[in-house]
């Protein structure tokens, strides 16, 4: 959990640096191809071809191009309909994708897991909450595809390690996680990218150097890493707590309204579903254990 608490502050920053700097002003795709193609060579180094089996490294691509590669599609234009708190709003339904895409691979349903993650959808809910607006429909929509693939991609990785390699050091195989991504990102951004809109400033440019080699590369590594430490349902929540953390981030530096007393109520919440996730995991930890003797 410590690495994911890590990652979720670094992260904090991606959403306003993106919305306040880079939506509507540098083409989408290019950033997106920007971010994985820095996150690619980062670590490509380290990336050993024999050490893994050719399916392995295939469901690994798939990973990456799901949880990075779509999923970046959907999530850059969402910034062009609606506003940082509104981006970071509409992702509070990834706890439950993250628990029933999961559920549904094990062929049951975890009500520990369900509860704490639409325990942490509520306490996202109770953070801010904005009238409709003509973007809303469609930026909700957008916002819950990219979800949808960021949480089945940390899932799929977390289970592949464990089912397959979980002896590896993970930087050694980490290489094929961005590739797959690169693999999607490289033919949408020739088919759909704006070659007229692209960075104009030290500043565009310096932010998405950052974006990729920082938030992508090594941010990416480090989130799924501490996805394969603990279970589903503290993955869950944590994916929760990247929403209090970037409407924090956005009110600080970029002076944007926000509601202290609801991002209050919110973030209790989130940490309340936290401790219900750990009491039912516990349990179910216990059950296992009895039933074993």
């Amino acid at each position: 959990m410590p690495i994911l608490i890590a990652v979720t502050l670094l992260w904090a920053f991606s959403f306003s640096l993106i919305g306040v700097y880079l939506a509507g002003q540098v083409d989408a795709w290019f950033s997106v191809l920007m971010r994985v193609s820095l996150a690619t060579l980062v670590f490509l180094p380290f990336l050993k071809l024999r050490q893994i089996e050719a399916k392995i490294a295939l469901k690994l691509m798939v990973c990456g191009a799901l949880q990075l590669g779509i999923m970046y599609g959907f999530y850059y234009q969402s910034f062009l309909y609606l506003s940082v708190p509104e981006v970071l709003l509409f992702t509070v339904m990834t706890p439950l994708y993250v628990t029933l895409i999961n559920d549904m691979l094990d062929k049951r349903l975890n009500i520990g897991f369900a509860i704490s993650a639409l325990l942490a959808i509520l306490g996202a809910v109770a953070i801010r909450y904005q009238g409709v607006d003509e973007g809303f429909i469609k930026g909700l929509i957008i916002v819950q595809c990219a979800n949808v693939c960021f949480a089945a991609g940390q899932v799929g990785y977390k289970r592949i390690i464990a089912k397959e390699r979980p002896d590896l050091p993970q930087r050694t195989v980490f290489g094929w996680f961005f590739i797959g991504a690169l693999a999607v990102v490289i033919p949408c951004y020739i088919a759909m990218g704006n070659t007229e809109q692209l960075p104009t400033t030290t500043l565009q440019w310096s932010i998405l150097i950052y974006l990729g080699i920082v938030a992508s590369g090594l941010g990416y590594f480090a989130w799924n890493k501490g996805a394969t430490m603990v279970n589903i349902g503290t993955l869950a929540v944590a994916n929760n707590l990247l929403i209090p953390a970037g409407i924090i981030v956005n009110v600080v530096f970029w002076n944007r309204d926000a509601d202290i007393f609801r991002l209050a109520i919110g973030g209790g919440i989130i940490l309340m579903a936290l401790w219900v996730n750990d009491k039912f995991n516990q349990k179910f930890t216990n059950a296992k254990a009895e039933t074993a003797k």
